[in-house]
């Protein structure tokens, strides 16, 4: 994913003017990819709401009532109940009112509008009240140990207009903190409002590396949280260790849902083994399962020693089972009938009467060759003259 900022003319930086160093939070951060950027849309039929993004890529929709010239990473100040705040462009155009319909949100007249682009006054001002935000968060946390409150405090969010905090936390139950709201409010001087995050929503807030070398999926896209349960780890094969299967909210990992459904479809050919097969040699149980090749691993209890079987041959052997039927072997349904030795070794008694065979015959003609070298036969020498 590359930066939100958009270009303009003559391939000019837009947006936030860093080159990726995108002081909106990250270049990474809940980014969309506006794949209708490059079309042209008559300026009259352009769709009027555009999403903003704030800290922690919590996104909203504002409209742009007035028409502003505006492209993805423009800083913009939006209107909020009882002030005005400082975001960011994260999307516009005909993808927001597909964003719009996702979310089911109505496009009506409680939608708040765009006063106008961001100033430099207005960036400066901005930077001063973020640098509030965590002295006030290791206060707040103090304030909270001495209400002795059972609470996390995970993050602090000023308004752009310095008069309100919001103090994101995560708690196990419910939490009275009414007493505490007037303990803020008293020691920061700004309205207070406390909002209840999960778990995983206060690690996408903070960020980080996940075990895959990649960042967080809750910090970079991952907007929707869905129930992660231990039977998606066993459908996968997956040992189940807590260390290893829970992320860095403390909860099982979100990518386990990723490839659930494949394991699934591929589950289906894959017989439900309920106990040992039963076999001449003894009773074999399951050991391992190999879901996409559709092999599966069985070994006895006197052998260390793993078979492989396809999906069929289990199939077979379950059948037998059922029937009553054992199989000699995994391998094999009957057993091999055992041959006497006279015959198993008749083929190695036949090569060595051919090769003895084959050497005595050698040894016949060597010895007549000598015989006859020792005693030649005088009619026969080349040498002695013809008679006339």
């Amino acid at each position: 994913m590359g930066c939100a900022c958009g270009s303009g003319k003559n391939g000019s930086v837009s947006g936030c003017n860093n080159n990726g160093a995108c002081q909106t939070g990250g270049c990474n951060k809940m980014n969309v990819f506006d794949w209708l950027s490059n079309m042209d849309v008559p300026t009259e039929d352009k769709f009027d709401v555009v999403e903003v993004r704030f800290k922690g890529g919590r996104k909203d929709f504002f409209r742009n009532s007035d028409h502003l010239t505006l492209t993805t990473g423009d800083s913009v100040v939006v209107e909020v109940p009882n002030g005005h705040h400082l975001g960011h462009v994260s999307l516009q155009g005909e993808l927001v009112r597909l964003q719009m319909q996702k979310k089911k949100v109505a496009n009506d007249h409680e939608i708040k509008k765009i006063y106008r682009i961001a100033h430099q006054k207005d960036l400066e001002r901005n930077e001063e009240i973020k640098k509030r935000e965590l002295p006030t968060l290791y206060r707040g946390r103090e304030i909270i140990h001495q209400y002795k409150l059972d609470m996390k405090l995970s993050d602090i969010e000023y308004q752009a207009d310095n008069t309100k905090a919001t103090f994101f936390y995560s708690a196990e139950d419910r939490v009275d903190f009414r007493e505490l709201i007037k303990a803020l409010a008293a020691e920061f001087k700004v309205r207070v409002e406390m909002r209840q995050i999960s778990l995983r929503q206060e690690a996408g807030r903070l960020g980080g590396i996940g075990v895959c070398g990649r960042e967080l999926c809750c910090s970079t896209w991952l907007s929707d949280f869905k129930n992660v349960a231990t039977s998606a780890a066993r459908y996968q094969n997956l040992s189940l260790n807590p260390s290893k299967l829970s992320g860095q909210c403390g909860r099982l990992k979100c990518c386990l849902n990723y490839e659930l459904e494949t394991y699934m479809e591929a589950l289906e050919d894959i017989p439900r083994i309920e106990g040992p097969l039963l076999t001449e040699r003894g009773e074999a149980t399951l050991q391992k399962t190999d879901i996409f090749r559709k092999i599966m691993w069985f070994g006895f209890r006197e052998d260390n020693t793993w078979y492989p079987l396809n999906v069929v041959r289990v199939n077979e052997i379950l059948l037998m089972n059922q029937e009553g039927k054992k199989p000699a072997s995994l391998q094999e349904d009957k057993v091999a009938v055992r041959e006497p030795a006279s015959v198993l070794n008749s083929d190695l008694r036949s090569l060595d009467e051919k090769f003895r065979n084959k050497s005595n015959r050698k040894k016949r003609k060597g010895g007549g060759r000598n015989r006859d070298q020792r005693n030649p036969d005088p009619n026969q020498n080349p040498n002695r003259p013809r008679s006339r």
